[in-house]
């Protein structure tokens, strides 16, 4: 990520009531026919969330006010924590050093990005896995784990290196298990608060919007 990133966390309590999730943008022509043409116009899909859900307190208002102007507004971006995704596996079990392919050695190579697959068929989609969290990341070699020392990972990249004793030989493969964020930003440069309203049960509307790679 550039330097317009802040490597901090929306606040959890916050995330974890909040709402959202993947959207795809698919372009549809209907012919005289009846038939229809489907393009995809994103390769991969970019995620939503409205944080505003999570809000049920004046402190916790306050807590968000502050971290959106700490964040300048758009300007910069911070992670997010999807309460329905973000492990390797699925929310209810730990991550394992199995539960996702990574790459497969050529004897040579030392670095691999991180990324999670989504179904197991040949239509399955790969998404690039940018911000892990920082100590939850296990690999493992040939379904053997590694020990400390033997890889790291960046948190702000989701690269892992491997030390150079432990290059995974021509034919290895490379899976890991981790949690991961999303990158995401405001989507608004605004948010007006009508205290009538919260007071009465209407919560404010706090969109975000995944950042790209």
């Amino acid at each position: 990520m550039p330097s317009d990133f802040h490597e901090v966390r929306f606040p959890l309590d916050v995330a974890l009531r909040g709402s959202g999730g993947p959207v795809r943008r698919t372009e549809i022509v209907t012919l005289a026919s009846g038939q229809e043409h489907r393009n995809s116009r994103w390769a991969d899909s970019r995620r939503r969330y409205d944080a505003g859900l999570g809000i049920r307190t004046l402190d916790a208002l306050h807590t968000v006010l502050s971290f959106f102007e700490e964040r300048r507004g758009r300007l910069y971006g911070f992670r997010y924590r999807d309460r329905v995704d973000y492990r390797s596996g699925p929310p209810s079990q730990a991550p394992a050093p199995t539960d996702q392919a990574i790459g497969t050695g050529d004897g040579a190579n030392r670095v691999f990005a991180l990324a999670k697959t989504y179904g197991g068929g040949p239509q399955a989609y790969r998404r690039a896995i940018a911000k892990p969290v920082a100590g939850s990341v296990r690999v493992a070699v040939n379904g053997v784990e590694l020990a400390a020392g033997a890889v790291s990972c960046d948190p702000a990249t989701g690269r892992l290196t491997f030390a150079p004793g432990a290059v995974p030989p021509p034919g290895a493969t490379i899976t890991a298990g981790f949690e991961f964020d999303v990158p995401v930003r405001f989507d608004t440069d605004e948010l007006s608060i009508d205290l009538a309203a919260f007071t009465a049960g209407e919560v404010p509307r706090i969109p975000l919007i995944e950042i790209v790679p």
